[in-house]
């Protein structure tokens, strides 16, 4: 008998709104034309990709995901995950789930938990005192729950879309003087971003530590995370488990996994890049899963088959034309695959 196969994909959707309705203050709203486009992209790649969970950031009105969903003929068996009422005022983390495996109702975590803290007096003397005062996302985190197979344990499904690169605009703040700051704007913007994200990485490590920590219940984590491979974010965010090599066997609590890094262990060269800019590609989107999908951790039950990324279209920067979005979309596959006992394998 085959091993059921469960697939995930995450997918930054460029600013998905209808048509005619307002996007940030730099970009004008979609046309029908470009709307269209956008809705014939999207459903395309949910078509060729066939994924079991799908993971959206930048989602702005929950019916254009209605709209991509009858395009690709999946409204009967997904199940939308859209906040009520999205009137396309506001962007947030969004999913579709087949039916038959979602198991929980979403929510949206827009405030960081009460006991977040980021303050310190340094670590010598020689070190300046430090507070910083973010308190919430800058885009609600999704969770749910999925039950794939009905004798495993359920998985967390975790949506997020951290703080992007882009230097924050400055130029409006009260203590902004021309003179003084214009000449730095961009390395001042540059640095409260990164600081914005890196709370928000804190924040989301401590929602997912919590739900871990001495647990057995597998997490999946799809974001648009704004950040590489090696980046502090990712850091921050998984970890940084022990990848064992061979016959070796463990696995992190708490840890999480790049889907990333389990693909470069199948691949003799790293072709992985999921975003484009002034010609340097780098991975911003990854799924992160927890020891339970990780081939040498010891409380194995879903093993990785293979990862796919879509990212031809970044080589075209007419996104508005084609209806293409600006980020590489991935899907990562695993199977049911659970670890037997030492105790299991003796009785066979």
């Amino acid at each position: 008998m085959p091993r059921p196969r469960l697939s995930f994909t995450t997918f930054n959707l460029l600013n998905l709104n209808r048509p005619g309705l307002p996007l940030y203050k730099s970009s004008r709203p979609w046309t029908l034309e470009e709307y269209d486009a956008k809705i014939d992209y999207t459903a395309r790649q949910l078509k060729t990709l066939r994924s079991d969970v799908y993971g959206f950031q930048e989602l702005w009105h929950g019916d254009a995901l209605g709209d991509v969903l009858s395009a690709a003929g999946m409204e009967q068996g997904y199940t939308a995950l859209v906040p009520p009422g999205h009137d396309g005022t506001r962007i947030v983390c969004a999913g579709a789930v087949r039916n038959e495996i979602l198991a929980s109702d979403p929510e949206w975590i827009e405030h960081f938990p009460d006991d977040f803290v980021l303050r310190s007096g340094g670590d010598d003397e020689q070190t300046s005192d430090i507070s910083v005062s973010v308190t919430g996302f800058s885009r609600p985190v999704l969770h749910f729950r999925i039950k794939p197979v009905a004798n495993a344990a359920a998985i967390h499904v975790f949506v997020c879309h951290l703080k992007s690169k882009a230097p924050t605009q400055i130029f409006r703040e009260p203590w902004y003087q021309p003179p003084v700051h214009s000449p730095y704007a961009e390395a001042i913007g540059g640095g409260l971003s990164t600081i914005r994200r890196t709370a928000e990485a804190t924040a989301l490590r401590m929602i997912l530590t919590k739900l871990m920590k001495g647990t057995n219940d597998p997490v999946v984590v799809l974001g648009d995370v704004n950040d590489g491979l090696l980046s502090n974010t990712l850091n921050i965010l998984t970890g940084q488990p022990r990848y064992l090599m061979g016959f070796q066997t463990g696995g992190g609590d708490t840890d999480l996994y790049t889907a990333q890094t389990l693909q470069q262990y199948r691949s003799t060269r790293d072709v992985y890049y999921t975003h484009v800019f002034q010609n340097e590609r780098e991975s911003l989107d990854q799924i992160l899963v927890s020891q339970e999908f990780y081939d040498n951790s010891r409380r194995r039950i879903w093993s990785f088959k293979d990862l796919v990324v879509q990212n031809d279209h970044l080589n075209f920067e007419e996104h508005r034309d084609l209806g293409s979005n600006d980020h590489g979309v991935i899907r990562a596959t695993f199977e049911f695959n659970p670890l037997k006992t030492a105790a299991e394998e003796a009785t066979g």
